[in-house]
């Protein structure tokens, strides 16, 4: 199933020491939580792609650090950017974040998100297990890192299965265009994969 495949892109497994007690109502583990609960709701109410990006903006800004997930994304050169070209890269990866989640969760098929409440802690990060079940019961694991922006915590990282970050491949794929095109270039490129997914 095509979702299985997508999801599968998610999972990640990580040792280390859990933070509280099982039970605990962590704030980083509901803020994977809300999130979740936005997007069932937007995949319920179906609609455009455009439809399901506006309903997904609020929640995907409130409970992800884009701009940290951005300077990720593309890497050691981001400190050297401009602060205005930052702002232009974080607007596009923004734009492409909402825009990939609103193309790959468009219907409602009986999925069920639960996240597991005892949420591991690593230096200052924290690391959030979770899963989505299918209605037919294959179930495929999502897992989160997290850190605390301000008041808040908010999802900077999600891995392959294993340990591999989505943010590492993301700054292998940005790292040619942004070679030669500079950040000017590399927001174009990421605003052409957001046009691919709200518009194919």
């Amino acid at each position: 199933m095509k979702r299985i495949v997508r999801a599968s892109a998610f999972a990640l497994l990580v040792c280390v020491a859990p933070a509280g007690a099982e039970g605990t109502a962590d704030p980083a583990a509901a803020s994977v939580q809300n999130f979740y609960d936005v997007l069932t709701a937007s995949m319920k109410a179906g609609g455009s792609a455009k439809s399901r990006f506006d309903k997904l903006k609020p929640a995907i800004e409130q409970d992800f650090d884009l701009p940290g997930m951005t300077a990720l994304s593309v890497g050691p050169s981001w400190a050297s950017i401009s602060a205005a070209d930052q702002k232009v890269l974080t607007d596009a990866f923004e734009r492409m974040t909402i825009a990939n989640y609103a193309r790959n969760f468009s219907s409602y098929g009986g999925e069920k998100f639960t996240v597991d409440p005892v949420v591991a802690q690593r230096g200052t990060d924290k690391f959030v297990k979770s899963s989505m079940k299918l209605a037919s019961g294959d179930a495929t694991a999502f897992n989160y890192r997290l850190h605390q922006a301000g008041d808040n915590w908010k999802i900077l990282d999600v891995f392959l299965a294993g340990n591999i970050s989505t943010m590492a491949q993301k700054r292998a794929d940005f790292s040619a265009t942004l070679a030669s095109g500079g950040p000017q270039g590399l927001a174009k490129k990421i605003d052409a994969l957001a046009d691919q997914q709200l518009n194919g």
